[in-house]
C-alpha cells in the first residue's frame, strides 16, 4: 500500500469508527475483543465442515466440541455443492447449511460463517463450481466484472438465506462473524493493482449487505474499512503483525491442529503440547479468539477433495476422522480453555505489561490493581532447556517450550507441557459379521478403441474441459498400422510407449492389454510415462485412461489450469520414433459403469456380473455385507487394492489410492471411513471401481475403537484444572480439596474398564499402547490400579511415590505414573 492510499484508508476507517463505533447490531468490537450483546468474550472456536460428515453425525460432533470448551463453530460455505449447475441450488442432506447452523444455536454456541466464496479448504476447485470457468471473459479473484457479478450473486444469496432464518446474531441467531474472500495475500502480488481494487470491492460489497455482524478477511493486510484482518498459521502469537487499525481486535481464524495430507505424504503430527503452547502464547499477547483448523476434519466424500488431497481430512485433529476424541489433544485443549476462562476478567479488561525474566524467559501480565485482578503467563521459549524463574518473589519451574498460566499471578493451574488429560490409541478390529459370504462379483468396464469413440480431434484434448468435473476419467484412443519391417528384429528389443502428461494420473492399454500406470505428484502434477509394450504387424490400438485426482484449490489463474495427455510417441521401432500426437484421437468421457450408475442397487442390474478374479484393471467389484454389531464407527481396510473409488449403498465414500506409497514405503491412507448413517442392518451393497488391479477378496471391514485409554502424569504436574475455581476474583481450590496431580481414566460411551494392561510408577517410557517399565518401577502400581479402576466407567489414581511405595531416591526417577487400561461394554447379566 503506497503512502497516499494508506492515508486515505486511515481516514475512511477513522470516519467509519467515529460514525458507528464499529457497531454491527448486537456484535461490536474494539481493539481488545469482539463484544457480543454488550459483553466482551473470550472465544474458543473450532472448524467443523458440514459436507465432510453426514447430518446424523453433526449433533455428537458439536456436543464433543462444546465439551472440549469451545463456544464457537466455524465453517466454510461451499459454493460448488450448493450451485453445482448454474441457477440450480442444493441445500439437502449433508449440504443443509441452515440445519447445521441451527444445531450450533441449539447447543448455545456461536458460529462463524466463512462465505468466501473462494475457500481453498483442500476442497475441489477451492469451492468454485466448474461452470464458473466457462463464463465468457472470466478471471477469478481479480477486478473482473463477470467474476464479481457471480461472486456477489452467490454471497448475497447466502446472506439472504441466513437472514430469512434469523441466524445472524443481530437477529438473535448464532452467527457472530462472516468472512469474505480467503487468504488473498497469497496471490495479491500476481494481480497487482487489479487485485487491490478487487479486495476493496469485496470488503465494501460484503459490508453493504448489512448482516449486522462484523466481516473478517484472513491473511489480508489491507482489509478495507471495518473489515477485520485476521491471522492463519501455526503460531499467530508470534507471526501475526496485527490488525491494520488499532480499533480492530486480534483474531486467529486458523490454528492448524496438524497438516492436511495429500496422497504420497508421510504421516503428519502436531503434538498437544505444541498446540497448547501456541494458543496460550496468543492469548498472552492480547488475542481473544482462536479457531482450530480443523477441530474435526472428517471425510472428503465422493470427488470433493482437491488435487491429490486424501479422502481422510485432518485425522490428527482433536476429533479424528471418525468423530472419536483424539487424546490427549482433545483433553489437553479442554483444560487449556478452562484455565484461560479463569483468566477472563484480566485478559479482557486488565492493563497489559511484559517482564523479562532472563534468556528465553518472560512474564506477560494483565492487571486491574483496584479490583485485585492479576493474570500472569510465565513463558520458557527455550526449545531444549528446562529452567526456573523468580516472579514476584516466588520461584516457578518451567519445562522447555512451555507456558504456565497463573490466573491470580500466584497459582499455576496449567502448564502447556504438563499433560493431565488421558491418552488413547486407535484400533481397527475386524468385524466378524461382515466376513460371512465374502463373495465378490465383477464387471470389467469397456476399454474403448478409436473407432468406438464419438469425440475425435487431431490431437489429444484437454482433460478438464472435456470432463467438466462430472467424472475423474477421460479415455484417449488412437490406432495406427505397422508393417513387419517396422517392428524390432531382435527379441531383446521392445517398443516403448512414451507419453508426456499434464496430470494427474494415466493408465495405459495397448491392444487391450494393461501395460502400466504413471502419475504426477501434488507438487509437480505433470509426468512422463515410459513403458515397453508388444506391438503387432497390422492395426494396433492405444487406449489411455487419463484422470484427475480433484481440481486445483489455490493459486492464481485457477481458471486457466489444464490436465491430461499432451504428446504421445513410440520409440524403438526400426523406422525410428513414431510421433502419434497428431494421429487423430478419439475421446470418451467417463466410464460405462458410471453412466449406468452400477454403484447403486438399481444401476447394478444394468450389467452382467460374473465371478470375480483378482488383478483385473478397470473393473467394478461388488459384494453384500451385514452391518457390524454395536455403534462403533466403521472403516474399510483397502490395503489389498490399487486405486479407485468406493461406494456403500450408493454413497461414494471417496477416492482410495493405496498403490501410491509415501517415502516410508507405505500408503498414505489405507483405512476408509464408512459412516454408520450409510448402512442398513443387513444386505449392504459395497461397490469398488478398481483402476489397475487389486484383490477385493482381501478387503476387510472393521470397527474403529479408542478403547485403549492411558494416563501419563508426573508428581510435578499441576493439579487438574477442575481443582480450581474463581471466587471473588480469587483462585480457590474447589471444595477445599487437596490440590495435587491425579491420573484420571474414563472410558468412552457406555463402556467400563475391564482390564489394566500396564501400570508403572517411577520412570516409565513409551506412549499409549506401547508403555514399558523403567529402572525405578514400583511393582505395586498395577495392583493399586486394578483395585481402584476395574469395572468402573472412570477412576482417579494418586500420583505420588508414597501411594505406590516407590523409591524417591532411585536414580533417573521422573516420579511419573503410566497406566494403560482396556475398555469394553459391560456384559449383560
Amino acid at each position: 500500500m503506497n503512502v497516499v492510499r494508506a492515508l486515505v484508508f486511515a481516514a475512511v476507517l477513522a470516519a467509519f469508527v467515529a460514525d458507528r463505533g464499529a457497531d454491527a447490531g448486537n456484535v461490536t468490537y474494539d481493539g481488545r475483543s469482539l463484544i457480543i450483546d454488550g459483553k466482551r468474550e473470550l472465544l474458543f472456536s473450532g472448524s467443523i465442515h458440514y459436507p465432510r460428515s453426514p447430518p446424523e453425525m453433526w449433533p455428537k460432533l458439536l456436543q464433543k466440541a462444546k465439551q472440549g470448551g469451545l463456544n464457537v463453530i466455524q465453517t466454510y460455505v461451499f459454493w460448488n455443492i450448493h450451485e453445482p449447475v448454474q441457477g440450480q441450488y442444493n441445500f439437502e442432506g449433508r449440504y443443509d447449511l441452515v440445519k447445521f447452523v441451527k444445531l450450533i444455536q441449539k447447543l448455545g454456541m456461536y458460529a462463524t460463517l466463512r462465505i468466501g466464496p473462494f475457500i481453498e479448504a483442500e476442497w475441489n476447485h477451492g469451492g468454485f463450481p466448474y461452470w464458473l470457468r466457462e463464463i465468457p471473459g472470466i478471471a477469478f479473484r481479480t477486478d473482473n466484472q463477470p467474476f464479481k457479478h457471480y461472486m456477489k450473486k452467490f454471497v448475497k444469496m447466502i446472506v439472504q438465506k441466513m437472514k430469512d432464518e434469523k441466524l445472524f446474531a443481530s437477529q438473535g441467531g448464532p452467527i457472530i462473524l462472516s468472512q469474505i474472500e480467503n487468504e488473498y495475500n497469497n496471490v495479491a502480488l500476481v494481480y497487482k493493482e487489479a487485485g487491490t481494487r478487487y479486495v476493496q470491492w469485496a470488503g465494501n460489497m460484503a459490508v453493504n449487505l448489512d448482516t449486522g455482524v462484523p466481516w473478517v478477511m484472513c491473511k489480508q493486510k489491507d482489509a478495507p474499512g471495518p473489515v477485520i484482518n485476521a491471522c492463519n498459521g501455526r503460531n499467530c502469537g508470534d507471526t501475526f503483525s496485527g490488525p491494520n487499525h488499532p480499533t480492530k481486535p486480534i483474531l486467529w481464524t486458523e490454528n492448524w491442529t496438524a497438516q492436511y495430507r495429500v496422497f504420497g505424504d508421510p504421516p503428519s503430527q502436531r503434538s498437544a503440547e505444541d498446540l497448547a503452547f501456541s494458543v496460550a502464547r496468543f492469548f498472552s499477547k492480547n488475542g481473544t479468539l482462536t479457531n482450530y483448523y480443523m477441530y474435526y476434519g472428517g471425510t472428503n466424500f465422493g470427488r470433493t477433495g482437491s488435487s491429490f488431497v486424501m479422502t481422510r481430512y485432518y485425522d490428527e485433529a482433536p476429533l479424528d476422522e471418525y468423530g472419536l476424541k483424539k487424546e490427549p489433544k482433545w483433553g489437553h485443549l479442554r483444560d487449556l480453555h478452562h484455565a484461560l476462562k479463569l483468566c477472563r476478567k484480566g485478559l479482557l479488561w486488565g492493563s497489559y505489561s511484559v517482564e523479562e525474566l532472563g534468556h528465553g524467559y518472560e512474564a506477560r501480565v494483565y492487571e486491574k490493581p483496584n479490583e485485585n485482578v492479576c493474570v500472569a503467563f510465565l513463558s520458557n521459549h527455550n526449545a531444549r532447556i528446562d529452567g526456573s524463574v523468580n516472579f514476584r518473589g516466588v520461584n516457578y519451574y518451567l519445562p522447555r517450550h512451555s507456558i504456565s498460566i497463573l490466573p491470580d499471578c500466584k497459582t499455576v493451574v496449567y502448564n502447556t507441557q504438563r499433560v493431565n488429560a488421558q491418552h488413547n490409541s486407535r484400533t481397527f478390529v475386524v468385524a466378524k459379521e461382515t466376513q460371512k459370504n465374502n463373495a465378490w462379483l465383477m464387471y470389467q468396464d469397456h476399454i474403448p478403441e478409436f473407432h468406438e469413440t464419438s469425440i475425435t480431434a487431431e490431437e489429444p484434448l484437454e482433460l478438464f474441459n472435456m470432463t467438466k468435473d462430472t467424472t475423474d476419467y477421460l479415455w484417449y484412443s488412437t490406432s495406427f498400422d505397422l508393417e513387419d519391417d517396422d517392428l524390432p528384429m531382435r527379441h531383446d528389443i521392445r517398443p516403448v510407449l512414451q507419453v508426456s502428461n499434464l496430470g494427474h494420473v494415466m493408465h495405459a492399454f495397448v491392444n487391450g492389454i494393461y501395460i502400466g500406470t504413471g502419475h504426477g505428484t501434488n507438487i509437480d502434477k505433470s509426468f512422463v510415462f515410459q513403458k515397453p509394450m508388444d506391438l503387432q504387424a497390422g492395426t494396433n490400438n492405444i487406449s489411455l485412461l487419463g484422470l484427475t485426482v480433484g481440481l486445483p484449490d489455490s493459486g492464481a489463474y485457477m481458471e486457466l489450469r489444464t490436465a491430461g495427455v499432451h504428446t504421445v510417441a513410440i520409440q524403438g521401432l526400426n523406422t525410428g520414433t513414431l510421433d502419434l500426437s497428431a494421429n487423430r484421437w478419439g475421446h470418451q468421457v467417463g466410464l460405462v459403469g458410471e453412466k449406468l450408475g452400477i454403484y447403486n442397487e438399481e444401476g447394478s442390474s444394468h450389467v452382467q456380473w460374473t465371478e470375480a478374479t483378482s488383478a483385473t484393471p478397470v473393473t467394478w467389484y461388488k459384494r453384500y455385507f451385514d452391518a457390524p454389531n454395536g455403534d462403533d464407527p466403521i472403516a474399510l481396510d483397502m490395503s489389498s487394492m490399487g486405486k479407485g473409488l468406493a461406494w456403500v449403498n450408493g454413497e461414494c465414500i471417496g477416492r482410495y489410492w493405496v498403490s501410491y506409497l509415501n517415502p516410508l514405503g507405505k500408503p498414505s491412507q489405507s483405512m476408509y471411513h464408512v459412516p454408520r448413517a450409510f448402512l442398513k442392518s443387513s444386505n449392504n451393497l459395497l461397490v469398488i471401481f478398481e483402476e489397475h488391479g487389486g484383490k477385493p477378496e482381501d478387503i476387510v471391514i472393521t470397527s474403529v475403537k479408542r478403547d485403549n485409554i492411558c494416563s501419563f502424569v508426573s508428581e510435578f504436574n499441576p493439579a487438574h484444572i477442575k481443582s480450581w475455581a474463581r471466587q471473588n476474583s480469587q483462585i480457590k481450590a474447589v471444595g477445599g480439596e487437596d490440590v495435587k496431580p491425579k491420573a484420571t481414566l474414563k472410558c468412552p460411551d457406555d463402556k467400563v474398564i475391564n482390564k489394566i494392561v500396564f501400570a508403572s510408577y517411577g520412570n516409565p517410557m513409551g506412549v499409549c499402547g506401547s508403555f514399558r517399565a523403567g529402572t525405578c518401577d514400583a511393582p505395586q502400581a498395577k495392583d493399586i490400579a486394578e483395585k481402584l479402576c476395574l469395572g468402573k466407567k472412570s477412576c482417579e489414581l494418586p500420583v505420588s511415590h508414597d501411594a505406590y511405595g516407590a523409591d524417591i531416591e532411585c536414580p533417573g526417577t521422573t516420579s511419573t505414573l503410566a497406566v494403560q487400561a482396556k475398555c469394553s461394554r459391560k456384559k449383560k447379566q
